[in-house]
């Protein structure tokens, strides 16, 4: 997988640079838009009150990101959802650099072509500045999650944060990197 990552980096500093440069009239190259992060969110209220649940969605994501995640705590009590402050209620990671253009490569090529009736994801899921979140239905389309040993189907949150300052760059930059965008 290695190799491909390098593909995607060097794709980006070889073409996808000189495309973006060209269509919005950069002078300097550090004003093109670029990946800064990745991050991904799963949110499980019911691991609150299973601990077990909590440790298995933590271990999924792990495996999914490659790297150790970080159990988010619920940061006030909700009586009515029996939440009391500093119970965990999720978990999360960022990546930055090679995973982060592993991952990517991942959810581009294996990960989205997996969803059942997939016809693109959609190009309205910006935020006004530059930033792409993409919300999965189960954790099992990654391949390193086996159907068996998942215990509670929950999604996930993919936020990928760009250098871009408008959607529209963003857009651009995301669709040269492969991101299948709905027509």
């Amino acid at each position: 997988m290695a190799t491909k990552t390098e593909n995607l980096k060097k794709k980006y500093e070889k073409d996808i640079k000189k495309a973006l440069k060209a269509k919005f009239g950069y002078k300097n190259d550090h004003k093109v838009p670029r990946l800064h992060k990745i991050v991904l969110n799963m949110g499980v209220g019911e691991a609150s009150h299973n601990s077990k649940l909590a440790e298995s969605i933590e271990a999924q994501l792990t495996k999914i990101a490659g790297q150790k995640c970080v159990v988010t705590k619920a940061k006030k009590s909700i009586a009515s959802y029996k939440l009391r402050e500093g119970m965990p209620v999720g978990a999360m990671v960022t990546l930055r650099g090679e995973r982060m253009y592993d991952f990517l490569q991942k959810l581009i090529c294996v990960v989205l072509p997996r969803i059942r009736d997939f016809r693109g994801v959609s190009p309205k899921s910006f935020d006004g500045r530059g930033n792409y979140t993409l919300g999965l239905k189960e954790q099992a389309l990654f391949p390193e999650i086996k159907y068996e040993d998942v215990d509670l189907v929950k999604g996930m949150n993919v936020s990928i944060i760009t250098t871009a300052q408008t959607d529209d760059e963003a857009l651009a930059l995301l669709a040269e990197l492969g991101m299948p965008f709905k027509k």
